[in-house]
């Protein structure tokens, strides 16, 4: 099949996971895929495998700066040259951006050349680029049903998040909650950066809970490197099992294994705790853009898969009572975890890639 499908993703896990999800369904199908991403977007291990990856210029307006505004508006437009001239390299046959410094120059690109293009949202508040690509593209990919911030005029399309295989074959296994007196497995996930408050309020709510209970746990706690040593500390003191690591390349198989996550409400955490069903305490990073991380919390909590911390209230006692009543009632577990299930979109990948094959065979002359 002639002509690649440019996907433009960069920056965050958030956003190249699903990109890579969709990379995979793609060639699946016998689609040629190529990255165009920025420099952050190379970080990713594991990501984008055998996938050829183009480095465009992208920056940033935010700030109240107006040299930063000039440099920002320059690194764009050199952007959107080389994504022009990477379309008729290519051949490409569409662009589908998925939030992100990259998308900007490359969307533009595409529109330029008049090639379908798409925008995937992974959160439940549409990202600032995506707001001002939205009026502009085909149709825009939301993983939520009630997504703010879409622009009037928009063409919107329901698919849900699309999240890694490994994560879609742990949906095959029941979840079996761990009885009164069984170890109970807790996953503690602060991003793939790691979030300080995890590491300091999560140590002293399980130090809190009655010894019987503390016996019972199997910690493992992804933590930033400088808080290893302080976390793993607090553990031990409390007589608590815990491994604190820094990175988890097996991420979904760790999630499936364990009976609660304490976690952020990123975007991927959340498609993957309802793909899976896992129960979880969530703790929406407070300086996240349009706090669009609550906003990806509330459904869950809504549906009771999830009891949600914002961080102003994110303390050890209130901490260690949601997990005092995780522990005391397996039924309750069970439940939460059933919820998330409910709300899971398992085939969002497949629903993302028929929508981009649907909008190329309507523009069936682009580049072909």
């Amino acid at each position: 099949m002639s002509g690649a499908v440019l996907l433009a993703a960069g920056g965050t896990g958030g956003h190249m996971v699903p990109a890579d999800a969709l990379s995979a369904e793609l060639r699946r199908r016998g689609h040629v895929v190529e990255l165009v991403t920025d420099a952050r977007g190379l970080r990713f291990a594991g990501l984008f495998e055998g996938v050829a990856a183009h480095v465009i210029p992208a920056a940033t307006l935010a700030g109240r700066n107006p040299l930063r505004w000039l440099g920002g508006l320059r690194a764009i437009l050199a952007g959107r040259r080389a994504a022009r001239r990477l379309i008729r390299t290519r051949a490409a046959r569409a662009v589908v951006g998925f939030g992100g410094y990259p998308a900007l120059p490359a969307l533009l690109a595409g529109w330029a050349e008049r090639l379908p293009t798409l925008l995937h949202e992974q959160n439940a508040v549409l990202g600032r680029t995506n707001r001002l690509l939205a009026p502009r593209v085909r149709v825009v990919a939301l993983s939520f049903a009630d997504t703010a911030g879409v622009p009037p005029g928009a063409c919107t399309v329901i698919t849900g998040n699309p999240v890694r295989a490994s994560v879609i074959e742990a949906r095959a296994h029941p979840f079996c909650p761990p009885r009164p007196a069984e170890t109970f497995r807790l996953l503690v996930v602060g991003g793939s950066q790691g979030a300080r408050i995890l590491s300091e309020v999560v140590p002293q709510a399980l130090a809190s809970l009655p010894p019987a209970e503390r016996r019972r746990l199997a910690v493992l706690h992804q933590a930033r490197p400088e808080d290893l040593a302080p976390a793993a500390e607090a553990y031990r003191q409390a007589g608590i099992t815990a491994e604190c690591v820094t990175y988890l390349a097996d991420l979904p198989v760790r999630m499936a294994e364990a009976h609660l996550l304490i976690a952020r409400a990123g975007a991927s955490t959340v498609a993957e705790l309802t793909a899976m069903g896992r129960a979880a305490v969530l703790v929406p990073f407070a300086a996240a853009t349009d706090d669009h991380q609550a906003a990806n919390a509330r459904p869950l909590e809504a549906a009771g898969a999830a009891v949600v911390l914002p961080e102003a209230r994110f303390t050890p006692a209130r901490l260690g009572g949601a997990l005092r009543g995780f522990l005391a009632s397996p039924e309750a577990l069970a439940r939460a975890a059933a919820a998330a299930r409910a709300l899971g979109v398992p085939d969002a990948t497949c629903r993302l890639a028929d929508l981009v094959e649907a909008e190329m065979g309507a523009c069936p002359g682009a580049r072909d």
